[in-house]
């Protein structure tokens, strides 16, 4: 009886190893890497994933999946961009994949036009598979910036960091905004409500973004589907609710991510784009290619201060300008909004550096970014 003790706890002790330094057991996320996908949505929810200690991530093609690929994945994502050209990329056949692949037990998470194309929507190519439509498709391009959001009680459970919070803030970017499905019995439950009233370009009506839902998630078959109007992979402090959801569409226990990953309080306002702010973000384009070295710096101080949407696809090249000043600014930008995608080109720009006090400067900000991945990376 003793030795059947000591081989049972041994067994246990090995898979809890094993589960622990990654082994075998790692939760395999597939992130939709297709037409109509946002490409910085795409590596943004790579990055998020990674933040995981349980889970690995990749980029999944049409072909990929109509190739077999969901056998081989335990959750999949489907970034922002547009979700009628993600539908048209997929096509039906594939649709019906993920469906399948959903309903087996595993889970899916949609963002933004992940959570679109997740949706019932009337002359919208849309998947029916989380119980809700879009409403007021017409006004889409309504405006971003960062936005607030209280949790429901659902949402405390599983955001448990964020529950003593009234108001939380990620980055929004048109979402789609959310009301229960006329045609699909398919409950749900919200998870989050959106506080923001955010309609400041085409023409949008006032009203209509706020007390709505902003989390929404459902069982589906076997499985689970998550669905977030809003970018928490795009927002420092808060890419860790990606995973977050991942694992409550797996039936995961939750785990505690460190104060390096779950940080709140870098936003504690909301940080909306004016169109006044835009025409100057878009100027700010042309200062990056002929500005002055002052010019580049404070253009992203500026940027940074308005968590700036587009910067991130500027800012890359910026940590090779050939001045001193702009390539430690473009480091500190890209280290304090935990821009993991550019952590390649961080390492780089610090092994070429040759001023020795430039180059302690560029490894301070990269050791900040390493800082967000798991020990066991």
């Amino acid at each position: 009886m003793l030795r059947k003790i000591i081989f049972t706890l041994t067994m246990c002790f090995m898979v809890l190893s094993a589960w622990c330094s990654g082994g075998n057991k790692k939760v395999r996320v597939g992130v939709f890497e297709g037409n109509g996908g946002a490409q910085t949505c795409i590596w943004e929810a790579i990055a998020a994933v990674q933040l995981d200690p349980d889970m690995t991530a990749r980029t999944i093609t049409t072909s990929d999946i109509a190739n077999g690929v969901l056998n081989e994945l335990d959750a999949i994502i489907i970034p922002g961009g547009g979700g009628t050209t993600q539908y048209m990329n997929l096509g039906e056949e594939n649709v019906k994949r993920i469906n399948n692949f959903i309903r087996s037990g595993k889970g899916a998470v949609g963002i933004c036009a992940g959570a679109y194309l997740f949706t019932d929507t009337p002359k919208y190519a849309c998947m029916r598979i989380n119980g809700a439509k879009a409403i007021d498709i017409e006004h889409d391009n309504r405006g971003h910036g960062i936005s607030a959001f209280s949790l429901t009680n659902e949402g405390k459970k599983l955001f448990p960091e964020l529950a003593d919070r009234g108001k939380s803030y990620v980055m929004y970017y048109e979402g789609p905004v959310l009301v229960k499905s006329d045609s699909v019995p398919l409950p749900y439950t919200t998870m989050a409500i959106m506080e923001t009233d955010v309609h400041e370009e085409g023409n949008a009506p006032t009203n209509m973004t706020n007390n709505r839902p902003f989390f929404i998630a459902n069982e589906l078959g076997k499985g689970r589907v998550f669905s977030s109007i809003a970018h928490p992979e795009a927002t420092p402090g808060m890419m860790w609710m990606i995973p977050r959801m991942v694992r409550w569409t797996l039936h995961m226990p939750i785990v505690a991510y460190s104060s390096r990953v779950v940080n709140p309080n870098l936003y504690n306002k909301e940080i909306l784009m004016t169109k006044a702010d835009l025409k100057k973000e878009r100027g700010y384009y042309s200062t990056f290619l002929y500005g002055t070295a002052d010019e580049k710096v404070a253009a992203l101080d500026w940027l940074q201060a308005c968590r700036s949407w587009d910067a991130k696809r500027w800012v890359q090249g910026l940590l090779f300008d050939d001045n001193a000043k702009v390539r430690v600014r473009a480091a500190r930008f890209i280290s304090e909004t935990d821009y993991l995608p550019f952590l390649k080109d961080l390492e780089v720009a610090c092994k070429a550096e040759r001023d020795s006090q430039v180059k302690k400067q560029l490894q301070k900000y990269l050791d900040s970014l390493k800082s967000l991945l798991p020990m066991c990376k």
